[in-house]
């Protein structure tokens, strides 16, 4: 394999494109293995790449932020227990805000605080009922520990679930993130 590592390194050097063919063809030759190896990983990496948008939400813009939530402040103390959520109304998080709820020893959620099946509005803007939320505008209710939306409609439309937000337990602050 040195050899054949010397005498690629001398091909390239050289610049001569018909000897560098010669000797990938050769190295084909005695390595059909290799050929249908990077094939496979070739067709496998074009495959994975998905440009698919039908997944996003149309009404919620995807908002890059990063906000830190210290569990020894009263403002956060509720996220000291498992089920209890907490509202951060910061113009630095999200949209509109963001719910997060411990729902585990180590677990965190967080999801975006407006409505995600229309545009941001005076109403869009959901409250807290328990470990759900609810939107004002039209009376949908979703699930904390899921996000999931809850009674959804059957009429055929497409409706969204919470938008999902990055939460991790780092000493004794949660960071939600984007």
């Amino acid at each position: 394999m040195e050899k054949s590592s010397a005498k690629l390194l001398t091909i390239v050097f050289s610049e001569d494109l018909t000897q560098i063919y010669a000797f990938f063809n050769d190295f084909y030759r005695k390595f059909p293995l290799m050929k249908l190896r990077l094939s496979l990983i070739f067709l496998l990496l074009s495959l994975a790449c998905d440009n698919d948008p039908t997944n996003r939400n149309p009404f919620l813009q995807e908002v890059g932020f990063r906000f830190d939530l210290n569990l020894n402040l009263p403002l956060y103390s509720n996220l000291n227990n498992i089920g209890n959520p907490v509202y951060v109304d910061n113009a630095a998080v999200g949209t509109r805000g963001a719910f997060v709820m411990k729902t585990g020893l180590d677990t965190f959620l967080a999801f975006e605080a407006s409505c995600p099946n229309h545009a941001p509005n005076n109403c869009s803007t959901m409250t807290i009922d328990g470990q759900n939320v609810q939107c004002a505008c039209e009376d949908f209710t979703y699930s904390l520990f899921t996000g999931q939306l809850f009674d959804r409609p059957e009429d055929g439309n497409r409706y969204y679930d919470l938008l999902f937000y990055r939460a991790t337990l780092s000493g004794n602050s949660v960071i939600i993130s984007n």
